[in-house]
């Protein structure tokens, strides 16, 4: 165990507890650094007590429906409530860096001066669905931190729409009108998550057809989201929109959240420890991998050895 690490974590943890802006964008970064596992498993340590009382909204879509712009409306409405809002806002990664195409600054300036909002860019990543570990470990840093409301804002594209539900209470899908073909390609997994569907843009002279196309396929009550529209740009729509949230929250009832949470902690559980899975096939692949293949064929190493070496490259 590096004590150093622990005590950099632990420190770091206290000053998020605190809400302290620097130390939660420090921590956050830490998250999406695989170089400094020991540190960031004693920050989540540390802040893991302090999470679980913000509530988690998932808001996800095509490209280009406006979830950006949508976001920020209701960042201004919530905070017009005298709540605290983090956001985290995965973007499309570069081809060459893997980092954020998008910057905090550029998706919501009018909120980047509030001590009431934070908001963090994240790179998708190299994880297919554009949902990355570091997204789940980000949620839990702003939690910890004490803000009422977390936003998880996806990239949309590929599984990420699926995904986010298992690291948030509510899930909104924003559609725009006219994305008829947009629709038919991803009903699928539309009508898998969907807790809230908003249509924006809704003075657009296709809505009322969207809306139908949209809602023939929850034709089953038990399983039909609440329906909102919203036009993001002029600020419409936007307390009808989170009034559909807390309704549905208040649905659940609280062994209805204590059992969503569960299941999602279930879920995360499992993408760490694929995470964790990854990390050593870099390894094994690696210049030390080699080593202890050489090893293990000439016999001069056990494979329990050779495990607890993995285990202890992993954490240099």
């Amino acid at each position: 165990m590096n004590f150093g690490a622990a005590d950099r974590g632990a420190e770091l943890a206290g000053q998020v507890v605190d809400g302290n802006h620097v130390a939660i964008g420090r921590a956050i970064s830490l998250c999406e650094n695989d170089n400094e596992i020991e540190t960031t498993e004693s920050l989540i340590d540390g802040i893991w007590p302090y999470t679980g009382r913000a509530a988690l909204l998932g808001i996800t879509g095509p490209a280009g429906v406006g979830k950006s712009t949508l976001t920020s409306g209701l960042i201004g409405h919530l905070r017009e409530q005298g709540q605290t809002v983090g956001v985290v806002a995965v973007d499309p990664s570069s081809p060459d860096s893997g980092g954020s195409m998008l910057a905090d600054r550029i998706r919501m300036v009018d909120h980047f001066v509030d001590s009431g909002v934070f908001i963090r860019s994240m790179s998708a990543g190299r994880h297919l669905g554009g949902l990355a570990e570091a997204t789940f470990l980000a949620t839990l840093v702003l939690d910890a931190a004490g803000n009422d409301v977390i936003i998880v804002e996806t990239v949309g594209v590929g599984q990420s729409e699926v995904e986010v539900r298992s690291l948030v209470d509510t899930v909104t899908v924003v559609i725009q009108p006219g994305a008829g073909d947009e629709i038919q390609s991803m009903k699928a997994g539309l009508m898998e998550i969907p807790d809230v569907l908003c249509l924006n843009k809704h003075n657009h002279p296709e809505s009322d057809a969207t809306k139908r196309g949209l809602l023939e396929g929850f034709k089953d009550e038990r399983f039909k989201p609440l329906f909102v529209t919203t036009e993001a740009l002029e600020g419409q729509g936007l307390a009808e929109l989170w009034g559909a949230i807390e309704q549905h929250r208040a649905s659940l009832g609280e062994d209805g959240l204590r059992n969503r949470r569960r299941n999602n902690l279930s879920t995360q559980l499992l993408a760490l420890a694929r995470s964790r899975v990854i990390s050593f096939q870099e390894i094994i692949e690696g210049q030390v991998g080699e080593k202890l293949l050489n090893d293990l064929e000439a016999r001069t190493t056990s494979p329990l050895r050779a495990v607890d070496y993995l285990v202890q490259a992993r954490h240099r």
